[in-house]
């Protein structure tokens, strides 16, 4: 069974990209670890998330690094950079309802291309940190707004959606908001084993 992870730099999480065996440090490598340890054998795991990538640059890649590679399954978060992207000098973020156009056209051709694909959707999250706290207005606003888009593209294609952003906000209430998430985007080791935990219950549900 091959198992892709789809996404922006939360997924790539360092990965090699020379060395589809070296899954980065991030949530997929402790799907992997969990998985593999459960079941020798069984699974392939292929990370094909790219650090800064906005839906639009997911959707530009789907033949290479989604049809070609034929996934049995395939998890897919994305939308903080939808968001990040719109900041600074040369604004080039992706809007809500773009967003959602967008989205619904890759899973759309995913599922023509792969009938027999299983997607989970994974909901965009951020929590206030040295990267968004001059503009946490701006994110605490629309980072939920692609969040909401994401599981809208869940319930319409009949996937599982998998919330995140509760519990992070959740988790902080046991520690700062840095021991999840270091700059308030990208998580921590801590934090990338929250996002596993709740990938793996969401997959053993398929």
């Amino acid at each position: 069974m091959k198992i892709l992870f789809q996404g922006d730099s939360i997924t790539d999480a360092d990965r090699d990209r020379n060395n589809n065996s070296r899954l980065g440090r991030g949530y997929p490598l402790l799907v992997e670890a969990a998985l593999g340890y459960e079941e020798p054998g069984k699974y392939e795991f292929v990370n094909r998330g790219i650090s800064g990538n906005r839906v639009v640059d997911l959707y530009a890649r789907i033949k290479n690094d989604i049809i070609n590679l034929a996934p049995d399954v395939m998890s897919i978060l994305i939308g903080v950079n939808d968001v990040w992207h719109e900041l600074g000098d040369n604004p080039n973020g992706v809007d809500a309802d773009k967003f959602f156009k967008i989205y619904s056209m890759l899973i759309e051709e995913v599922k023509a291309a792969l009938p027999n694909i299983k997607i989970m959707i994974l909901e965009p999250f951020v929590l206030e940190g040295c990267a968004t706290m001059d503009n946490w207005e701006y994110f605490s606003t629309e980072v939920p707004k692609r969040a909401a888009m994401a599981k809208k593209i869940a319930k319409m294609y009949d996937l599982p959606f998998i919330p995140l952003q509760k519990g992070f906000d959740e988790l902080c209430q046991k520690a700062p908001s840095e021991y999840w998430l270091g700059d308030g985007v990208h998580p921590t080791a801590k934090g990338h084993e929250y996002i596993k935990s709740q990938w793996i219950e969401a997959f053993k549900k398929l």
